[in-house]
């Protein structure tokens, strides 16, 4: 009777050893040694951008969305207002707060308005990113995005080589936002190298293609001698028609973005240059960023990421178009 109970024991323990070593052996597929398992509890990544309403912001969508499936324990929380608003955009960031989501990634509408918010969300423990537009004062980890300035100088100087550095032009931009100011701030550097180009007016669109639309057609009846347009912002090429009163044969087009429709706008001439920003990695790179925070407690190397900028001529877009079918089918990712 003894010698059964004896039995009985080692066979009991024997099977709870080996479920234990089942629990712990990692499922295919899953991690392997040396790397960090996906937390146990769903993380939830609050992704903003500075509106629903602006085209742009949806590749960025898809880019965090993807990111998400791939690491396979994040939630996307897309959140925003409507059209671009400072102050419903403070009133969303303080409630995804309230909520004590996991991580924060955001394109900033007004950087000094949201400076004292993400300064909160950071001393509550959520990490912070910022994308696309940043809040340089606040303490954000860090910024993903392209050096505004440096995008700038770029549309400036090759507008003014294209009118021979002489000509008036005009400007669309919205004002407010630390991406948009710095871009402004690096077109007219370019254009002041050349005294025989005169800035006639800096035109604010609010952030609305509508508004742009109608700021170009009425620059264009206010001014009969312009020469070109630069816009630091895509919303002259998010409409196709946009463009409509513009005599491209005589007036030169520069636009920041080159997301849909815009390389058809090129197609079809009304417009010279593009410069494009890497839109699906506005959502994929900073999710791992968040991820890589909260769950590895890795950092990233700098407080600034430059993702570098697509130049797109004429010559060069149907090779960009090429690569946009395959960004948007995941076939390749920024």
């Amino acid at each position: 009777m003894k010698k059964i109970l004896v039995l009985l024991l080692f066979a009991a323990f024997f099977a709870v050893s080996c479920k234990k070593q089942e629990e712990t052996k990692p499922a295919p597929g899953g991690p392997g040694p040396g790397t960090t398992p996906p937390p146990a509890v769903k993380l939830r990544f609050a992704i903003m951008p500075k509106a629903l309403s602006i085209p742009v912001f949806n590749y960025a969508k898809i880019g965090a969305e993807r990111q998400a499936k791939i690491l396979g324990n994040v939630e996307i929380i897309w959140d925003a207002p409507d059209i671009a608003d400072p102050l419903k955009q403070k009133e969303k960031l303080e409630s995804l707060i309230a909520q004590r989501v996991d991580g924060i990634a955001i394109s900033c509408t007004n950087s000094d308005l949201l400076t004292p918010t993400i300064n909160k969300a950071m001393d509550l423990g959520i990490p912070v990113i910022t994308w696309d537009s940043d809040a340089p004062k606040s303490k954000r980890i860090a910024f993903y995005g392209v050096n505004d300035v440096k995008s700038g100088e770029i549309l400036g100087e090759n507008l003014a080589k294209m009118l021979d550095g002489k000509g008036n032009i005009a400007i669309v931009t919205a004002l407010g936002a630390d991406n948009l100011e710095n871009r402004l701030k690096g077109a007219k550097n370019a254009l002041a190298k050349y005294p025989g180009i005169k800035i006639l007016e800096t035109f604010d669109c609010k952030d609305d293609v509508l508004v742009a639309k109608q700021i170009i057609e009425t620059g264009t009846k206010k001014y009969s001698d312009l020469a070109g347009w630069v816009s630091v912002g895509g919303w002259p090429v998010f409409n196709e028609n946009a463009l409509d009163s513009v005599d491209t044969s005589k007036v030169k087009v520069v636009v920041f973005d080159t997301i849909p429709p815009a390389p058809q706008v090129m197609k079809k001439g009304k417009v010279n240059l593009l410069v494009g920003q890497k839109y699906f990695g506005w959502g994929s790179v900073p999710t791992k960023l968040l991820y890589d925070i909260v769950v590895n407690k890795k950092y990233p190397p700098s407080p600034v990421i430059d993702s570098g900028v697509d130049v797109v001529t004429p010559e060069t877009v149907d090779a960009y178009i090429e690569k946009w079918k395959k960004l948007e089918s995941g076939e390749i990712t920024e």
